[in-house]
């Protein structure tokens, strides 16, 4: 693993899915109504839907089944089926770029289509993938296999054993998960013979289950599941780690790490790396706390930091990045920091920090990665990506605070995202005929169609500063509508407390700032999760270049159409500005992402870009709880609210699905004093007589075994049961926490969600 996000623990999802598909799903949920709340808690508030907690219960799907006729017959008119086959195009594009990932000699890709609508996992050679038509080696047929095996799969990935010196890799265990959610089954492959390994022979089969797998070596895997009866934590995830051994069971197998019911989760894993083999352990604690053990003559050693630092190791080094202030020996780190430290040193006590990065006001670290010989750092400065390379084996210069030789990566124009990973940062170094210090870029902005170019990084000649990068383009994607007729401007929004909230605006050169213009706002708002910018062929089609009916002109104009408007606002509770700009929206300081969500609308209302009638929001997950208190707290703002996978019973949260993961990120409903603060931000508890509310369109799926479809469910039961208008509801069957696991179902749940809110706002389509 040589890429690190800043805080790489799972997240309840995103928000919608792009043009390039689905984003895999997350977790398995409860199939039965969730138990009552543990002695002494809160009270709970009457739930006259608690009925529609049984997700697969006859009654509640024959509900769910009379909702998406409804729903349907809305939406699914000659409009809707031209949109959602022009979406559709965009999703299945044989133009689109084939992301790799290299292992050994191969570049490895997994592709779907409208011909491979649950996929291909491939390969190719680095020579073939730089043509225009390379030639890709078919290792598994994902539409073939759940043809043959009778079951519905999706590919969740690969992970491979690392072969012999010399050798290369062939065996890897694949992760396929039944219906699109968390729950995986990982079995062994031989990419050789292109088959899966007899379970009869000795082949790894493991059972369906949340968890995670790592080898040990080519007979043993660690493994943390909640299969074959092994405990399970509050949340829904794995509880203990084991050592499974080929031709053995789980339940057999030697527990090697154990956490307590009601933290988060345990995981084991293998660094295999030659030179620096080592086994970890993390209990995570909860979303934001964990504790980081290694294996040591038999007995887990922990990593002596607080559990809100987060930690990596990288061959001689462990790499930290605190959450909050760290006090080590006299000095303190800031919150957002990046620090090194030697990894024998540090477990022996030593206790010298070398510091890589520091935030300021403006720049924050996303992510970090490894070459052979370079650290590159991934960087928002308002949102604006910034990179720079790191050398470990040169002084920085002075007042530059970093403590190693950093020199800035010229590959990101404004108002774009551009990540830079490593290839393989275990082959040679380039002086050695390798790939060892090569790394990829990908640059992507909302008018810009993604761009992949890979380049190389070299010390510069003695007496010359920094670091010498060359790179170049290898792929791009096409264009999926005019972009160059549309530009980015990104403006500030000032908060209740007086906090500069920024976003970004996507819209048509010279846009009459007359409050017409139909304007989809998205965001989300949590688990230090950052909003940039990013080319979706999806929205230009479906959104921006879409025309209104003729509207009224102004003093007695002709009539004249209008195209969308497309905003993304960067609120509190995020990681644009690292975890200071998350942790202002937890907890008790919730309502401060809405406020700041609230203020980007007003905003766009007072410069004129749209008025309460033409502005809508949308959001998934805790977007969706973002949107949902749109709905609640803010409803004079919105003319139409797509609301998708939600939170919104905040009282029952942590009852359903994996949402008891999530108490560090909201607060526990069940301690009274919390649920004092929580219940100001629980939208199914807001809703209110004599309110005159958005249209408002709740969706979700009954496979999502993250976030689950019961509150969306119960949600829009109540506010059809309080005869509110103009509510409309959809839950497909399967899809996962994504609502769609193969491209034909994104098309649909995006061509349904974009054509609610373009006849609720536009006024009709021309």
């Amino acid at each position: 693993m040589t890429t690190t996000a800043a805080d790489s623990a799972p997240v309840p999802g995103p928000a919608l899915p792009d043009e390039d598909g689905a984003p895999a799903g997350a977790a398995p949920a409860a199939t039965a109504p969730a138990g009552p709340a543990p002695a002494g808690s809160a009270p709970e508030p009457a739930d006259e839907n608690a009925w529609l907690e049984d997700i697969y219960g006859e009654e509640q799907l024959a509900w769910v089944t009379e909702q998406n006729s409804r729903t349907e017959d809305l939406l699914e008119d000659a409009a809707y089926a031209s949109l959602e086959s022009s979406i559709l195009e965009v999703l299945d594009s044989t133009d689109r770029i084939a992301m790799v990932g290299k292992r050994g000699d191969w570049y490895y890709n997994f592709w779907k289509d409208g011909n491979n609508p649950k996929g291909l996992w491939r390969r190719t050679s680095w020579e073939s993938y730089c043509t225009d038509a390379p030639e890709w080696d078919v290792l598994l047929d994902v539409d073939a296999l759940a043809a043959a095996e009778g079951e519905e799969w999706v590919f969740h990935g690969a992970t491979f054993l690392r072969p012999a010196a010399g050798e290369p890799y062939r065996r890897a265990l694949l992760a396929l998960s039944p219906d699109g959610g968390d729950a995986n089954r990982y079995r062994e492959f031989d990419v050789d013979s292109r088959t899966f390994v007899d379970p009869a022979a000795g082949g790894f089969d493991l059972p369906t289950a949340k968890g995670n797998v790592s080898w040990l070596d080519a007979d043993t895997l660690l493994v943390s599941s909640t299969a074959d009866g092994l405990p399970k934590t509050a949340s829904s995830y794995a509880r203990t780690g084991v050592t499974l051994k080929r031709g053995g069971t789980l339940a057999g197998s030697p527990r090697i790490f154990d956490v307590p019911e009601q933290h988060m989760m345990a995981v084991v894993a293998h660094d295999s790396t030659p030179g620096f083999e080592r086994t970890f352990a993390v209990d995570y604690i909860d979303f934001f706390n964990r504790t980081n053990l290694v294996l040591r003559d038999g007995e887990w050693v922990a990593i002596d930091v607080p559990t809100d630092v987060n930690v990596s190791a990288h061959r001689q080094w462990l790499l930290f990045r605190p959450q909050q202030d760290w006090s080590v020996d006299g000095a303190t780190y800031p919150a957002g920091s990046l620090l090194a430290a030697d990894f024998e040193d540090y477990l022996a006590g030593g206790r010298s920090l070398s510091v890589l990065f520091t935030p300021d006001a403006r720049t924050s670290l996303q992510s970090w990665s490894w070459t052979r010989n370079f650290l590159l750092l991934n960087l928002l400065q308002d949102v604006s990506s910034e990179i720079r390379v790191l050398d470990p084996s040169l002084p920085g210069a002075s007042g530059d605070g970093c403590a190693w030789a950093s020199t800035p990566l010229d590959a990101c124009p404004p108002l774009h995202d551009v990540t830079a990973y490593a290839v393989d940062d275990e082959d040679d170094a380039a002086a050695d005929g390798g790939a060892g210090d090569d790394f990829w870029l990908v640059a992507t902005g909302f008018t810009t169609p993604s761009t992949l170019l890979r380049g190389t990084l070299e010390r510069g000649e003695p007496g010359t500063a920094g670091v010498v990068s060359r790179h170049a383009a290898v792929k791009s994607s096409p264009s999926f509508f005019s972009d160059a007729d549309y530009e980015v401007q990104q403006h500030f929004a000032i908060s209740e407390d007086g906090t500069r909230v920024p976003y970004f605006q996507v819209a048509a050169h010279n846009l009459p700032l007359d409050g017409q213009n139909p304007t989809q706002l998205s965001g989300y708002g949590g688990f230090e999760v950052s909003r940039t910018p990013a080319y979706s062929g999806t929205v230009g089609r479906a959104w921006l270049e879409r025309r209104t009916a003729g509207l009224p002109g102004d003093g007695g104009a002709a009539p004249h159409s209008r195209g969308g408007v497309y905003v993304v606002a960067n609120i509190r509770g995020g990681g644009e500005y690292g975890p200071s700009w998350h942790r202002a929206a937890l907890k008790e300081n919730r309502h401060k992402a809405y406020q700041d969500f609230a203020a980007v609308a007003r905003d766009l209302i007072s410069r004129g870009v749209t008025s309460p009638e033409r502005l809508g929001c949308v959001g998934g997950s805790n977007g969706g709880l973002l949107v949902g208190n749109m709905l609640t707290r803010y409803p004079e703002l919105f003319g139409a609210v797509s609301c998708g996978v939600p939170l919104l019973d905040m009282r029952r949260y942590t009852r359903l699905s994996a949402g008891h993961s999530w108490i560090a990120e909201y607060g526990d409903p069940d301690d009274p004093a919390q649920w004092e603060f929580i219940r100001t931000f629980s939208p199914y508890h807001l809703l209110k007589d004599g309110v005159e509310y958005p249209e408002t369109f709740i969706w979700t799926a009954t496979s999502d075994d993250r976030v689950g479809p019961v509150q969306a469910r119960k949600m829009a039961a109540r506010m059809l049961a309080m005869g509110i208008p103009n509510v409309w509801f959809h839950e497909a069957l399967e899809g996962g926490h994504a609502g769609a696991s193969d491209n034909r179902q994104a098309a649909a749940l995006q061509a349904r969600s974009q054509h609610f809110l373009w006849k609720a706002l536009a006024g009709g389509t021309a």
